[in-house]
């Protein structure tokens, strides 16, 4: 009975705008000449040119996803380790208490079962807990680089002449064919990484041989 924290998608990033209101103050009427009222631009059709971005994918492919990902598995490995151990702990005391001997009293019997009861309580409580926290650092680290990926993406729709960039990650879709170069997520990963390169790994130091140390 083995759990192990499993990344799960994080949710697209709403980036949302708020208008901020401007309040004017009325002045005395100046007589002037009249003046035309000026035309309002009438909307005009253009011809559409939609591209479609798998947005969560793209973050997370991007080198600096990636980055954040393996952090926050990096983080949660001791934990992991620790959670694994006590499922390991419970098989073990299942399988103790299937092969008992028929010799068993039915109090002793029950004393098992109350163990393993408590001891699954505890680890279904230590999984869930580690998971939560798990979800909220992954869904952060998610956030940050989100928010400048969609950026780039938005810059990168403008820049190839597109007039609409559609989001098909996670909500549903009643798109039924794409055409082939219409896809510009991996374009976007692309352009994320050139616009962001991570710093160049730290060669690994000098292998050294270790003193001997002395058993205590």
């Amino acid at each position: 009975m083995n759990r192990n924290l499993v990344l799960i998608s994080a949710l697209s990033a709403g980036l949302m705008t708020a208008a901020a209101g401007v309040a004017q103050t009325a002045a005395p009427a100046v007589p002037s000449a009249p003046r035309p009222a000026a035309a309002e631009a009438a909307p005009q059709a253009v011809p559409a040119k939609i591209a479609l971005i798998a947005f969560e994918q793209a973050v997370f492919a991007t080198n600096e996803g990636q980055q954040a990902v393996q952090a926050v598995q990096k983080k949660y490995e001791p934990k992991k380790a620790e959670i694994d151990s006590l499922s390991k702990e419970v098989d073990s005391l299942k399988k103790e208490l299937q092969s008992a001997p028929a010799t068993m009293t039915d109090a002793q019997r029950q004393v098992k079962v109350k163990a393993i009861d408590a001891k699954e309580k505890s680890l279904t409580r230590e999984a869930e807990e580690a998971q939560s926290s798990y979800n909220t650092d992954l869904q952060e680290a998610y956030g940050q680089v989100a928010q400048k990926v969609a950026v780039v993406a938005k810059k990168y729709a403008s820049d190839n002449g597109f007039t609409m960039l559609m989001d098909v990650s996670s909500q549903a879709s009643n798109i039924m064919w794409i055409g082939p170069n219409i896809d510009v997520t991996k374009a976007v990963v692309e352009a994320y990484n050139a616009s962001a390169p991570l710093p160049a790994a730290v060669a690994p130091a000098p292998a050294h041989t270790a003193a001997p140390t002395t058993k205590k």
